[in-house]
């Protein structure tokens, strides 16, 4: 029995020296490098050294959006020479206003407890750093950080987006160039390495590794501080004037892309982007979806002149009066029918009748080339975050009556930066060209003029016809919007909203679109106005507003309208 007794012991110790050996065999080889790392960790501290995001500029310098310094305030309670209740009562003035006595309490239950570093404020100006420091209290420290900064305030917001947290709390560009550019302007943070005792203390002579951070890239945009202005304040006025949800204002240079102002109202602060609704983010010049009405009418006619399958002076054969398409009739918006106009009248007087027929001679396949030539369905690659596609059908989803409310902007849908786009090969002679917001990064042009991607569409022939012709629609208009003198090409444009599968004559979009001077345009800008209650007629509610902003515009650039 006792060496029975002695073998099982033996076995037992056996056992326990085996699971040591294996153990050991664990720490020492299989998970070797892990506990390295951790020993690593444990004897080597690691600080951030942020990097400076880059800043968002006009074209003439004015800044938009940048990065101003803070300091964190934090104690290393080891080093502190006098007591908690003093500390604070240093700091109360500094920091802790009269209606922060809960944060007040938090720090104090912080220096009462365990921890050796202790967080005390976050984003400290230079002003109270510069007070912080005369104090001269041992283990109080201060480490620089950057807040983003938006001296415009709400101008231009939903352009730029703005800076925020993400789910690991670092600075994050969300929406618009903030959103788009974000890995660009962020730059790349460098840290300080340095060993640390026991108490996680700094060691004073040991020997630090230091890698420099690299600061974000600046953004130079086209965007003219003083038409952005205008826009802004134009638009503003007029939606309020009008009783309307919202609008946008878009002004861009045909010849580049290079998008000049771009407005929405009602907007919002980036400075205060934690405490606003979040429905205001979007940019409803790249992302809302509407139905183009009548401002539409020009690409049609633009597309027959193209192939030639109506001139300016063709006489409309079906403009008698209504029209059946199926089960469907089609009407103009006044219910007045004048035979045998032609196609300069059927512009000016925005007849849908006449529009139909000139969709009839281009035939489906045609119309919808065009519709995608000119950019509609599509992307137009804006450099802005959360751009759109728009709306529009497979084409084994067009049926004669679809076609036949399309040529008048009816059935499909497009973002206001897609109507800029089309428009705009309309003015610069016959060219698609990829709207842009940036025109320089770190002084670097992004594209030289030279190297300006043009994809043709129509012809110079074609482009000067239809700019007669929309010249035509503003000096023959009925409603005076300028003195009869001035050469502006443009369209007005009413879309009824489609609701509860039937348009509402009461809900409506107002729009106008235009270039000036008509012979040699130096812009070309859109004016979306949503739901005014004041007036339907988008002749009556955009187009005003639109020729206020270009009135200025015109005394900003030194443009003589009138030539």
């Amino acid at each position: 029995m006792a060496q029975n007794r002695i073998r099982i012991l033996g076995l037992i110790i056996g056992g326990f020296f085996i699971i040591i050996l294996l153990r050991l065999f664990w720490w020492q080889v299989v998970n070797r490098d892990q506990l390295l790392a951790q020993a690593e960790n444990q004897h080597w501290q690691e600080n951030l050294i942020p990097a400076k995001r880059g800043g968002i500029f006009y074209q003439d310098g004015y800044s938009l959006a940048l990065d101003q310094p803070t300091f964190n305030l934090h104690v290393f309670k080891p080093e502190l020479k006098i007591t908690s209740e003093e500390l604070v009562d240093h700091l109360e003035p500094i920091i802790f206003e009269d209606n922060q006595k809960s944060e007040k309490k938090r720090v104090a239950d912080l220096l009462a407890s365990e921890l050796l570093w202790v967080p005390i404020s976050k984003r400290v100006n230079q002003e109270k750093k510069a007070i912080i420091e005369k104090l001269n209290i041992n283990g109080l420290q201060l480490s620089e950080e950057f807040s983003r900064h938006y001296p415009q305030k709400d101008l231009a917001a939903h352009l730029l987006g703005f800076v925020g947290k993400n789910t690991r709390g670092e600075n994050t560009g969300y929406l618009g160039l903030e959103g788009f550019y974000h890995d660009i302007l962020k730059g790349k943070d460098g840290f300080v390495i340095q060993e640390k005792d026991a108490f996680g203390k700094p060691i004073v002579l040991g020997e630090p590794k230091r890698t420099e951070p690299q600061d974000g890239a600046d953004l130079k945009l086209f965007l003219d501080r003083k038409i952005q202005w205008a826009a802004e304040k134009h638009l503003k006025r007029g939606v309020e004037q009008y009783g309307a949800l919202g609008g946008v204002a878009i002004v861009a240079d045909p010849k580049t892309g290079g998008i000049l102002a771009m407005a929405s109202y009602p907007n919002f602060d980036p400075n205060q982007y934690a405490t606003t609704d979040q429905e205001l983010f979007n940019n409803p010049a790249i992302s809302r979806i509407f139905e183009p009405g009548s401002i539409f009418k020009v690409i049609t006619m633009a597309a027959a002149l193209e192939e030639n399958t109506i001139t300016p002076e063709t006489v409309c054969p079906i403009c008698d009066g209504p029209i059946k398409i199926g089960e469907h009739e089609i009407k103009t918006w006044n219910n007045e029918y004048r035979p045998n106009s032609n196609m300069r009248e059927i512009l000016e007087r925005s007849d849908n009748v006449g529009l139909v027929f000139v969709g009839q001679t281009l035939g489906r396949k045609k119309f919808l080339d065009y519709l995608n030539k000119f950019g509609f369905g599509q992307k137009t690659n804006i450099d802005l975050q959360a751009e759109a596609t728009g709306s529009v059908k497979s084409p084994n989803l067009w049926y004669d009556f679809e076609l036949a409310t399309a040529t008048f902007g009816q059935g499909f849908g497009v973002t206001p930066i897609q109507m800029i786009q089309a428009v705009s090969v309309l003015a610069n002679g016959g060219y698609l060209i990829q709207p842009r917001v940036v025109a320089e990064i770190n002084g670097q042009p992004t594209i030289s003029l030279e190297k300006i991607e043009k994809k043709p569409v129509i012809s110079p022939k074609t482009a000067r016809t239809i700019t007669d012709m929309m010249v035509g629609v503003v000096k023959n208009s009925t409603i005076p919007w300028t003195d009869g003198q001035i050469q502006v090409a443009g369209k007005t444009g009413t879309a009824q909203i489609f609701i509860n599968g039937q348009y509402d004559p009461n809900k409506t979009i107002g729009s106008f679109v235009g270039f000036a001077p008509a012979r040699d345009p130096e812009f070309v800008m859109l004016v979306v106005i949503f739901e005014p209650s004041a007036s339907v007629w988008g002749s009556r509610t955009a187009a005003p507003i639109w020729f206020d902003i270009a009135e200025d515009i015109f005394l900003i650039k030194s443009i003589n309208p009138r030539n």
